[in-house]
């Protein structure tokens, strides 16, 4: 992958997904997964072409203090680390969850305007993100949606179309519209992405 730059750094993410899917690929000895595999720099490709939907989504956000980020399976890690990009480049206060547990107490949060990323992909939990997505628009969230899925990115207010990959693999195509996203933000605030206040490339801890 090359050496890292970043201090908020986003190659060594996707390196280290793309790292363990190649593990769990040769450690099952599946033909299958090691076909998927092959997809994958394709579907990557395409995933890099969401800069433009991010940068509107982000025009929205630009005002925001606070937001969330949401998951799912695969991608609940995808929303934690969409979230912690959003909190090192924009100072924004995101915050990640599960849609279950989102919906267990959290969604009191939502009030006309209040800004929700949420990641879609895969149809494992489809159903359940169209109805949170429902529910989201009820309540007048803005509502920025990643997903191959054309019924869920219609209930969005920007809804950012991702390739479609295996679920398994999906978490790393779905975490480059969010990296897109929280760079789009921060310049949109005046901030410079490749140096985040308070941040060092390297942080001892004792």
């Amino acid at each position: 992958a090359g050496e890292e730059r970043a201090v908020a750094a986003t190659k060594t993410y996707t390196a280290q997904l793309i790292a363990l899917a190649l593990l769990a690929a040769a450690w099952t000895g599946d033909a299958a997964m090691r076909e998927d595999l092959v997809q994958l720099p394709e579907a990557i490709a395409r995933a890099l072409s969401t800069e433009e939907a991010a940068r509107e989504a982000a025009a929205f956000w630009w005002r925001a203090v606070h937001g969330v980020v949401i998951g799912r399976g695969f991608n609940y890690a995808t929303a934690f680390e969409v979230a912690l990009k959003l909190k090192e480049l924009t100072y924004i206060v995101a915050e990640p969850y599960s849609s279950a547990d989102f919906l267990h107490g959290p969604i009191a949060l939502v009030e006309p305007g209040f800004p929700v990323f949420l990641i879609a992909p895969g149809p494992t939990f489809r159903s359940e993100m169209e109805s949170l997505a429902g529910l989201l628009r009820e309540r007048e969230a803005h509502l920025t949606l990643c997903s191959e899925d054309r019924t869920l990115l219609a209930l969005a207010d920007v809804g950012i179309p991702l390739p479609p990959v295996p679920e398994w693999l999906s978490p790393v195509v779905a975490v480059i519209p969010g990296q897109w996203f929280a760079v789009s933000l921060a310049r949109l605030k005046g901030l410079d992405p490749d140096q985040p206040r308070g941040l060092r490339k390297i942080t001892e801890t004792r």
